[in-house]
């Protein structure tokens, strides 16, 4: 067990080494820190933007070679991702951001996943049913609703509510309000600013877990194994659920446990409508002003968290599955 986990440890961070650097090359190819500093009033000069750019290790009249060099030797040597074309510290945006994003997506994601899955083994059990159709109608509906659309629909639903009660319960913007101290009131205000994002995201992305665990169970009730169980003598919802359920579970977890990574860099549009200052939008800032090192360290944390994804679909699988354990 122990040589297995640690050629999967090793694997893994050779990928998530290549995928760095090479992200690193790329990124040069696309972006141009220079352009931050072009169409200025007053103009900056030549020499101007390079005593800018070359202190940061972002001047393109430094050999791309020596760039990356000073670059990797400065994360090797003192874990330092480098610093934006503004100056701006890429380790401290990563440090403060990716747990504001751990807040609402880690919280999300799991309950999406529980709701869908629920969803999903209730219809499945009852398929071709009123409670199925409507289910698959409803799934159907909101996995079609643009997230920017059920954002801003909940937006106005909540503004509707606290003016109708007279006071606010729920923040439409931001993560958390600094000025309130004490253990009880942070945790309601953090409940407060949590609440319209993560039901924006369950909202939209529910569906797909209800589609695919429906799916799968179908196929695992149809089974052999299901047929002798309930030929034994137990009933329908017996054999689904000691049975069935745990076999159809296995694929959804996996999903579940790769979609957390990508979750933490793909919750832009959530993060840019009620303002929460984490990784998706800190990923589409780097973007837009051509921020190299910005980028590369984000495409780092999202190989890494696919790392942390594919490890924890392994453990969900062991604990699912006798026969993983087993062999």
């Amino acid at each position: 067990m122990i040589r297995y986990l640690l050629r999967r440890v090793l694997g893994w961070l050779l990928i998530i080494a290549v995928a760095t650097n090479l992200t690193y090359f790329l990124a040069w190819f696309y972006l141009d820190p220079r352009s931050n500093y072009v169409g200025r009033r007053p103009p900056l000069s030549e020499d101007q933007i390079v005593a800018l750019l070359e202190p940061r290790n972002l001047s393109d009249t430094v050999p791309l070679v020596q760039r990356w060099w000073n670059w990797l030797t400065a994360i090797l040597t003192r874990w330092d991702w480098g610093v934006s074309p503004t100056g701006e510290s890429v380790n401290g945006q990563v440090a403060y951001r990716m747990w504001i994003s751990a807040e609402l997506v880690l919280g999300a994601t799991i309950l999406t996943a529980l709701v869908g899955i629920a969803i999903g083994v209730y219809t499945a059990s009852r398929q071709y049913r009123l409670a199925d159709r409507i289910g698959q109608a409803t799934s159907i509906v909101t996995m079609n609703i643009p997230v920017v659309v059920a954002a801003l629909g909940i937006v106005l639903i909540a503004i509707s509510i606290n003016q109708a009660v007279g006071t606010r319960i729920f923040y439409v913007t931001g993560s958390s309000n600094p000025e309130v101290t004490g253990f009880l009131p942070v945790v309601v205000d953090v409940v407060q600013h949590l609440t319209l994002p993560t039901f924006g995201l369950i909202l939209t992305g529910y569906a797909g877990y209800h589609f695919l665990q429906r799916s799968i169970l179908l196929d695992n009730i149809g089974a052999d194994y299901v047929r002798t169980a309930r030929a034994k003598g137990l009933t329908k919802a017996q054999a689904i659920r000691r049975h069935a359920l745990r076999t159809s579970l296995i694929p959804v977890t996996t999903q579940v446990a790769f979609n957390i990574p990508a979750a933490f860099t793909g919750a832009i549009l959530t993060e840019s409508i009620f303002g929460w200052n984490g990784m998706g939008q800190y990923f589409s800032q780097t973007l837009a002003q051509n921020d190299i090192h910005g980028t590369v360290a984000i495409a780092a944390f999202g190989a890494f968290m696919t790392f942390i994804g594919a490890m924890l679909a392994d453990v969900a699988v062991v604990a699912i599955d006798p026969r993983v354990r087993v062999s």
